[in-house]
């Protein structure tokens, strides 16, 4: 059986939750060719980043794909590139709000994600999910997180990722996009079964 690390992030920016953690808690412990270990990580510049490299120093996935809050999308947006950047307009939850701030020094400009996002996509539009490609994972913790994976894991064998959400309900104030716990727990569901 095929390992995979997925991740969540905890609540930022004044939220009390964070659908991000939500929906991959509730994933289930074996999903297609896949065992599924789920793990919360912190909204911190590097430090979130690290707490995934341990947890796969551990177990030595096959693939990592991580999750994160998009609010205002409207659907589920696997990402396409990471970028060398940290340029954070509100600050992470220890408040450090970095701009124009590389990650890797050494690193290039982008990785684009190992995993086969396009089959996402296709598995989540069969299903009448809404859902898209990202060309933008942001400059925020987020995209920390996947250039941090995608340069780390680089040469390797393992593939990695991240996956965008929308808020929840009850996040979305009025005429904010909004989606359903349920809807993206399937919509992540059907992105691992994608993997192969």
């Amino acid at each position: 059986m095929k390992k995979l690390l997925i991740t969540g992030f905890e609540p930022f920016g004044g939220e009390t939750v964070n659908p991000s953690w939500e929906a991959v808690r509730l994933l289930p412990k074996r999903i297609g060719a896949y065992e599924v270990t789920r793990l919360q990580i912190p909204t911190l510049f590097g430090k979130g980043a690290q707490r995934v490299l341990n947890a796969a120093e551990a177990l030595h996935p096959d693939v990592i794909l991580s999750v994160g809050q998009a609010g205002g999308r409207r659907g589920v947006t696997p990402e396409v590139v990471g970028i060398n950047l940290r340029e954070a307009r509100i600050p992470d939850n220890g408040g450090f709000q970095p701009v124009n701030v590389p990650i890797a020094p050494d690193g290039p400009a982008a990785y684009f994600a190992t995993v086969p996002v396009r089959a996402m996509v296709d598995a989540m539009t069969a299903a009448g999910l809404p859902c898209a490609l990202s060309y933008s994972a942001g400059a925020f913790v987020c995209n920390d997180v996947l250039y941090t994976l995608l340069h780390r894991c680089h040469g390797t064998a393992v593939q990695a990722g991240f996956i965008h959400v929308p808020f929840l309900p009850e996040q979305a104030r009025e005429g904010v996009p909004s989606m359903p716990l349920e809807d993206i727990v399937r919509a992540l569901t059907l992105c691992v079964g994608a993997l192969g």
